[in-house]
């Protein structure tokens, strides 16, 4: 069983009875899925581009992504309506909680001048977005091997029912969240 997951069972799930006086362990909030989205706008002119991000993709989360086509055509971004414009992947599970400790751990402290995640990222649903500005502070990018830094978003969707309890359990989950 994965590290965070393990955690999760045997810590969170306890303190999160305690402090949100829930007696049910259903209605307790969990991590439902995590969502990578990678922004690739030159794909649309060379599918070489796509290619070489699928490979990073596919080596950071441990899945194949699955390329997003542009749903309309824009005359002023030279766009047209099928153009691939982006990747994405969906995780759920055991690889789930595997990025998201690799995440925890190892990638947030390697971010330059990281102060901690802010905590306005969380919408009312208690679901929270942070967006990365390169993919070679992964282990498993080769920096030799990328053509241009780029950015993602990484989507953490959870089963939290407001901001607050969403944020107590990432919280918990150990995400350093910024100290006001």
């Amino acid at each position: 069983m994965n590290r965070l997951k393990d955690k999760y069972l045997n810590e969170v799930k306890k303190k999160l009875k305690e402090s949100l006086n829930l007696t049910n362990n259903m209605s307790l909030p969990s991590v439902k899925k995590v969502v990578i989205n990678m922004g690739v706008g030159e794909g649309k002119d060379n599918s070489a581009i796509i290619e070489k991000c699928k490979v990073v993709l596919t080596a950071i989360a441990g899945q194949r992504p699955v390329v997003t086509k542009a749903k309309k055509s824009i005359s002023s971004f030279k766009l047209t309506e099928g153009a691939p414009i982006g990747l994405m992947v969906t995780l759920r599970g055991e690889k789930m909680y595997s990025f998201l400790d690799k995440l925890i751990n190892i990638v947030l402290p390697k971010v330059r001048d990281f102060r901690g995640v802010s905590d306005s990222s969380f919408d009312n649903q208690g679901n929270f977005n942070l967006g990365l500005r390169e993919q070679t502070i992964f282990p498993e990018v080769n920096y030799k091997d990328i053509d241009k830094p780029r950015g993602m978003q990484v989507t953490v969707t959870t089963t939290a029912k407001n901001k607050e309890q969403g944020k107590l359990l990432l919280e918990l989950l150990g995400v350093p969240f910024r100290k006001n």
